[in-house]
């Protein structure tokens, strides 16, 4: 992974006091809860049996097993990045972080997976939504992202425009919006799968619960509207079961 704009290294072994360890032939966060590790963060699998992903494992949250690729938390990490910075990661393990494109579609090339959405606003309410058949294209159909359907959760389905749709960044445009001035990354101020332009957007600006311009933010629009930005997300998935 890239360094974030402190220079921290994204590492397991150098930069966080919650890496906790490898775990041999696992190539995924449910691998290791099935071989024996209960524990919450950050761990090495070799997803394909080769070159090893340091990934952030939710060893908790409804059985555990889940791959953390995106956090936010307190707005310490600037998601305004570039096409680049989004396909190799970036962030800090101890704050905010995402994963990287590559690494996403890596993960999620072989087998099916549940995708999460973990969420909360600024006055303590938690909510979730989960959705079926996760997966993320490689960088030759710009990252474009797959699922199957909503399967249920407190949230409500705000992902349903983003469905099938390329990833963007404020250097790559591949949304569908009409904008004339800017492109929706570039106005919304982080990279997302983008239509025209979302009802989702948990990569936007940092800001402190409501506003008044439509779409900034953390967005989820069926738990907090298009004017309310979340205090914290988390974005995981995991194999589904059989």
């Amino acid at each position: 992974m890239h360094q974030d704009e402190e220079g921290e290294l994204l590492h397991p072994r150098r930069r966080t006091r919650r890496w906790i360890g490898t775990g041999p032939g696992a190539k995924n966060c449910k691998d290791l809860k099935d071989f024996g590790f209960h524990l919450s963060g950050w761990y090495t699998i070799y997803p394909d049996g080769r070159r090893p992903v340091a990934v952030l494992c939710d060893m908790d949250t409804d059985g555990g097993g889940w791959i953390v690729f995106q956090r936010r938390v307190d707005g310490s990490v600037d998601f305004n990045r570039d096409w680049d910075n989004y396909q190799w990661g970036f962030g800090s393990q101890l704050s905010e972080f995402w994963l990287g494109n590559n690494n996403l579609h890596r993960l999620t090339s072989s087998g099916s997976f549940q995708l999460r959405f973990d969420l909360e606003d600024f006055e303590g309410n938690r909510t979730y939504a989960t959705y079926s058949n996760f997966m993320v294209e490689g960088e030759s159909k710009q990252y474009t992202l797959r699922y199957g359907s909503f399967i249920g959760g407190t949230a409500g389905d705000s992902l349903r425009t983003q469905k099938d749709q390329a990833f963007s960044t404020k250097d790559q445009n591949n949304d569908k919006s009409s904008r004339s001035e800017k492109s929706c990354a570039e106005y919304f101020k982080g990279g997302w799968w983008f239509e025209s332009c979302h009802f989702s957007n948990l990569n936007g600006e940092y800001l402190k619960g409501e506003h008044r311009v439509k779409g900034k933010g953390i967005i989820w629009y069926t738990f907090r509207g298009n004017f309310y930005s979340l205090k914290s997300t988390e974005i995981k998935f995991r194999p589904a079961k059989q």
